[in-house]
């Protein structure tokens, strides 16, 4: 679709995937049905009537000029799901969202990612749990993914960022303020760490009770699995658990104290059998399937993290960016590199001689 189009459906705000499904089947494209935007339209996807006046009235007043530019000041991109470069994990779920607004690196949502959730009103037990797992995954080459918001979600970002990895924070409302503002800095610093910021919604959506489960979902969808570091009866970061449970994900959840409520809601998922009981990093990786260097100390690692191997030509690059602590075949690299099939058993001997990636065995290979 043209950029002012994604612009203008994105301001508007109404387009889920069933409506975006209905306009392209209708129109053929988002370009197209833009023309035809009426009140009668919006009635037929669904749009109650005070909602499709609050729309029209969002067109009319709309400068797609003087947006772009907004988000241009704020070093924000937005794509749609018509784009290459948008997240391929959540091409995979029932109700990806249209647009997203990020500020960072995409590209690390090419690396395994973990969601990591729990309560704001973070237990001193909660946090030290953060803090013990959340470091370790990031050694093993995981990204974090996590919401942002007080408590739980802070030390998750925090913790990664100060174990040299990545983490993704997807945010509720929209990107012109960072909620909670104390979180601004943090929002910062992920971005400087290679790390980046995810919303679906326009600049100036205001926070509000329906956008939690929203980013609950992208959180979900992004991540190989959902780990509840902490959570109490009906809390928050269960809506994560089970929308990671609707697409299929792994859901991990760590124990507490049987008498603590912090983490009642922990224990009726064990429980239940809706979640895995975790009580150490590794337990979740091996379930996830990522292989974590067992051979090496944390220090060898930290060490080994900040002189990040070179490859020796094109073709060695781009076998070496696909590769991950998640193991895959060689024709899945192939294809993923899009290198020629007849080179990459050299390419990865090359790579397994020099330190850089390691044969898991069964013809699988992971990055060092």
């Amino acid at each position: 679709m043209q950029p002012t189009t994604a612009l203008i459906f994105s301001w508007l705000n109404f387009l889920n995937k069933k409506r975006y499904d209905a306009l392209i089947e209708k129109f053929g494209s988002l370009d197209e049905a833009l023309q035809h935007l009426n009140q009668e339209l919006l009635h037929s996807l669904g749009c109650r009537e005070e909602f499709v006046f609050r729309i029209l009235n969002r067109l009319d007043e709309f400068d797609p000029e003087a947006y772009a530019r907004e988000l241009a000041k704020r070093n924000l991109t937005l794509i749609s799901l018509e784009d290459p470069e948008y997240p391929s994990a959540l091409h995979t779920i029932p109700d990806p969202p249209v647009f997203l607004y990020y500020k960072g690196s995409l590209d690390i949502l090419n690396q395994p990612c973990i969601g990591c959730v729990g309560r704001r009103e973070m237990s001193p037990y909660g946090k030290r749990v953060t803090e013990e797992f959340v470091p370790a995954l990031v050694r093993a080459g995981m990204v974090t993914v996590s919401g942002l918001a007080l408590g739980i979600d802070g030390v998750v970002a925090h913790e990664s960022i100060e174990a040299g990895g990545e983490t993704v924070a997807v945010v509720g409302g929209g990107l012109a303020e960072i909620y909670p503002k104390s979180h601004e800095g943090l929002a910062d610093r992920i971005v400087e760490s290679g790390g980046l910021i995810l919303c679906e919604f326009p600049l100036d959506q205001m926070l509000d009770k329906f956008a939690f489960p929203a980013r609950n979902r992208i959180i979900a969808g992004l991540s190989l699995g959902t780990l509840v570091l902490e959570a109490g009866e009906g809390s928050g970061a269960l809506i994560t658990a089970d929308l990671a449970l609707e697409y299929n994900r792994e859901v991990f959840a760590v124990p507490g104290q049987i008498f603590d409520p912090s983490f009642a809601g922990c224990h009726q998922y064990i429980g239940m059998g809706r979640a895995k009981l975790v009580s150490s990093p590794d337990e979740a990786l091996q379930e996830i399937g990522i292989v974590a260097d067992v051979d090496r100390s944390v220090e060898t690692r930290d060490l080994a993290s900040l002189q990040r191997y070179q490859p020796q030509d094109p073709e060695e690059e781009k076998i070496y960016n696909a590769l991950t602590t998640m193991p895959q075949s060689a024709s899945e690299l192939v294809e993923k590199a899009e290198v020629d099939a007849a080179i990459i058993g050299a390419k990865l001997t090359m790579l397994e001689l020099s330190g850089a990636a390691k044969n898991t065995g069964n013809g699988l290979w992971v990055r060092r």
